[in-house]
């Protein structure tokens, strides 16, 4: 039995989502049960990490992400926050001044997480969920220091990461049909006595 320990770069996956309009619907992701689809009867899911950063100038956005969150954490998944900052950039064409928000510290996080747990021994296998190359660091430090433990990838549909898929140990790809079979319930109920509930949102749907 292999113990098996999850590390989702949420808004990786999240934007392979929304980027195409025929998944928009699977937003409402239970993760663990999507770990589920990736792991064999023998292994044991140890853990389950979510890596993500609020959308704070965004109320409606994140509203929705924040009870998105709660539904994963009533299933045991241990949420990382990163945070967003404000960049000031340069038009090239008309050199005017813009703002925008640029998430940080998910890709930091995940190698940080990534090597603590490696270090603690509290995985045999670490399956990293995510297209971004900037993990790539991340992942040849620990197989080198590591060697026993294996690295495996699984690539948010729609996505390549080619250059990610390069440096781990196996690599699987994100399909529809684990999105449809891996949703929460429309409704999830977390406390009957007192009413406290969480609905998929409206534009989830």
């Amino acid at each position: 039995m292999k113990r098996i320990l999850f590390f989702i770069d949420g808004f990786n996956v999240y934007h392979a989502l929304d980027d195409d309009p025929k998944y928009n619907k699977y937003k409402w992701l239970d993760y663990f049960n999507l770990a589920k689809r990736f792991v064999s009867k023998q292994d044991q899911i140890v853990g389950i990490f979510y890596f993500t950063a609020y959308a704070h100038w965004n109320p409606k956005k994140m509203a929705r992400h924040q009870l998105f969150v709660k539904a994963l954490m009533a299933t045991g998944v241990k949420v990382v926050f990163g945070k967003f900052k404000n960049r000031d950039h340069e038009c090239r064409l008309c050199r005017g001044k813009y703002s925008t928000f640029e998430e940080k510290q998910t890709d930091v996080n995940i190698a940080i997480r990534l090597f603590q747990s490696a270090i603690g021994n509290d995985f045999d296998t670490a399956i990293i969920i995510s297209g971004d190359s900037d993990l790539i660091p991340a992942i040849e430090a620990v197989k080198a220091t590591f060697p026993a433990k294996q690295i495996g990838l699984v690539v948010p549909i729609g996505r390549r990461a080619k250059e990610l898929m390069s440096v781990c140990d196996f690599r699987m790809k994100m399909k529809e049909i684990h999105l449809r079979t891996s949703q929460f319930p429309d409704t999830i109920v977390l406390d009957p006595i007192k009413n406290i509930v969480l609905q998929r949102p409206p534009s989830w749907k």
